[in-house]
């Protein structure tokens, strides 16, 4: 029972910190969303839509192949099981941010893990000692909103703007997927290896007689359950020297 008043006891300041360290999260996510919201656009999303697909699913990756599939015209199965591809990392980091909710009730593990980014894992994890629920709330409350509102913005923009501009700015949200590989590829010619490899089956399974035939929604399952698996394969990470990066 200690520990566990140990978690909740200063709410109000946790719920603070979380807000304040979101603000920079949110500023980025407005930036970023705005881009994926030409692309929802595109796909037929109006900015009401928009606005809820992204404050349903606060992915970049699983947003993108999701209004990619309905661009191509992709079925609802191929939807969910791309959508829990791209996402699939999100296991890992629940399973790592649930060492740091000891005795944390089922409800609040479950909210937690709702609002729970790429971003708001590294803020979260990096506290000291048990996570309090109200600190990963306060940033959700934050970027979440942002997210969402950027993502509706886009879409609004692409109704309004003329195309060459919208054009332009869509070219944005690859410029964002490029800014996330090319650090750590500088780093490890793997990464640089595997994206590249990535370009070429992508390319070659579009113009192969057979293959081109399937849709582009089974198409990216399929090279992307290969892909991820081979390099894992071929690359394996030592869990020792994880652990002390």
């Amino acid at each position: 029972m200690l520990r566990r008043k140990n978690v909740y006891t200063g709410k109000t300041r946790a719920l603070k910190e979380g807000m304040r360290d979101g603000i920079p999260i949110g500023l980025g996510y407005l930036a970023v969303s705005f881009s994926l919201g030409i692309v929802a656009q595109k796909a037929g999303l109006g900015a009401i839509e928009s606005l809820i697909a992204s404050f349903l699913c606060n992915a970049s990756a699983g947003e993108y192949a999701g209004f990619a599939l309905i661009l191509a015209g992709g079925t609802y199965l191929e939807m969910a099981i791309i959508t829990l591809v791209a996402n699939a990392r999100y296991f890992l980091m629940s399973c790592a941010l649930s060492q740091k909710a000891d005795d944390m009730p089922l409800i609040h593990r479950c909210l937690v893990s709702f609002g729970l980014t790429d971003e708001i894992f590294g803020i979260s994890v990096a506290r000291e000692g048990i996570l309090n629920p109200y600190y990963s709330y306060g940033a959700f409350l934050i970027a979440s909103p942002c997210w969402a509102v950027g993502t509706a913005l886009g879409a609004v923009a692409g109704n309004v703007l003329p195309l060459r501009v919208v054009s332009a700015l869509s070219v944005a949200l690859y410029g964002m997927f490029f800014a996330i590989f090319i650090p750590p590829a500088k780093e490890e010619k793997s990464i640089l290896g595997i994206v590249s490899a990535c370009f070429i089956l992508s390319f070659l399974c579009s113009v192969v007689p057979v293959i081109s035939g399937i849709s582009e929604g089974v198409r990216i399952i399929i090279l992307t359950v290969v892909i991820s698996s081979l390099a894992a394969l071929i690359f394996p990470k030592d869990d020792d020297e994880e652990e002390a990066k």
